[in-house]
């Protein structure tokens, strides 16, 4: 004869109750905690952009790309000197983000020699072609363009030494981002220089401490602040590299 089922004592009908709500809660449970995961990485998202939104930048040059050959310009500058900072030396790999005329470009390009190379890097078709005209023309076969995006210098994977923004900073609308994108092609211990003017971004100038603060959120430790570019109190020169 089957044992008689017996009435479970009210404790044990609430545990079993529990448990089968607890059963039929679990997927809800687990829809609402990605759901807040995912709503929490957007904001996280949506704030770096609004940072990068909400400070002025001045429009890319796209003019006669000749001013920038104005003589004595090495001289202001002290440019061999910014090179002997940044290590290019030899057999170097660089890359000129915002390369504009090629003007630094080919002065890498000389310094680094047959063993090394140099990346010109621009937004701005009419400033590729015109750097593909210099580097044949000067018959400097290291240098290599890239026609980038705004916020990605597009630099091969491990590629590069050391990089130079010369007076670009202040025109990159998502320099956050730039400086993210920017990492994967950095080798150990390359350094990223930014030499810019202060101002409010309108002028083209931005100040040091926007340029030091945005390079810290994207990843980068401040490891040189230097102010003998140019002698007019304006102009800067900061040496960052990537933070572990």
């Amino acid at each position: 004869m089957d044992e008689p089922v017996l009435p479970l004592p009210s404790q044990a009908r609430y545990d079993r109750t529990f448990g089968l709500l607890m059963l039929k809660s679990r997927p809800k449970l687990v829809t609402l905690a990605l759901l807040l995961l995912a709503a929490s990485l957007c904001a996280a998202s949506s704030a770096a952009q609004t940072t990068e939104q909400q400070r002025q930048t001045s429009k890319p040059y796209i003019g006669d790309l000749s001013i920038f050959e104005t003589p004595g310009r090495d001289e202001r500058l002290q440019i061999n000197r910014v090179m002997d900072i940044l290590g290019v030396t030899s057999g170097k790999s660089v890359a000129d983000i915002g390369a504009g005329s090629g003007w630094f470009s080919v002065r890498a390009a000389r310094c680094v020699g047959t063993a090394g190379s140099v990346y010109a890097v621009d937004i701005n078709p009419e400033a590729i072609q015109y750097i593909d005209r210099r580097v044949h023309k000067e018959q400097l076969p290291n240098v290599q363009t890239i026609l980038s995006k705004p916020d990605d210098p597009l630099l091969p994977a491990h590629s590069v030494d050391a990089v130079l923004l010369l007076k670009t900073y202040h025109e990159v609308a998502r320099p956050i981002t730039l400086l993210r994108n920017l990492r994967a092609a950095l080798r150990p211990d390359a350094k990223v220089g930014v030499i810019d003017r202060n101002g409010n971004g309108e002028d083209h100038g931005v100040m040091e401490d926007v340029v030091v603060r945005e390079a810290r959120e994207a990843g980068y430790r401040l490891i040189g602040r230097y102010d003998f570019v140019k002698a007019d109190n304006e102009d800067y020169f900061l040496v960052f590299t990537a933070a572990p």
